[in-house]
């Protein structure tokens, strides 16, 4: 059974700003982050407790080939995307959208 994913405007603002920054560095990159969001979206609609909860009810998926992942929370019948965030950055900035 799959259920719907669901991006929340914080969430959307990240995609947006990770998306340009990517696309900053070298071009295509852009698009080629955005298919591997796109996978993710599609394995945690599909599978979504494949992933153990990290912070509270979050759960947090890495992307294939880009140093970012998903955090997401299994609500009644979707999954809702809080952040999408490099691995790098300080995770107190998605932790707090719980």
């Amino acid at each position: 059974m799959s259920l719907r994913v669901i991006v929340n405007p914080a969430a959307e603002a990240d995609l947006k700003a990770e998306y340009a920054w990517c696309e900053g560095r070298r071009a295509g990159q852009g698009a080629d982050f955005l298919l591997c969001v796109e996978e993710v979206f599609e394995r945690i609609g599909r599978q979504p407790e494949w992933y153990g909860e990290e912070f509270e009810e979050l759960r947090v998926a890495p992307l294939r080939r880009h140093q970012y992942a998903v955090a997401y929370r299994i609500d009644a019948a979707q999954v809702t995307v809080v952040a999408v965030y490099h691995l790098g950055s300080d995770p107190s900035r998605w932790q707090s959208r719980a």
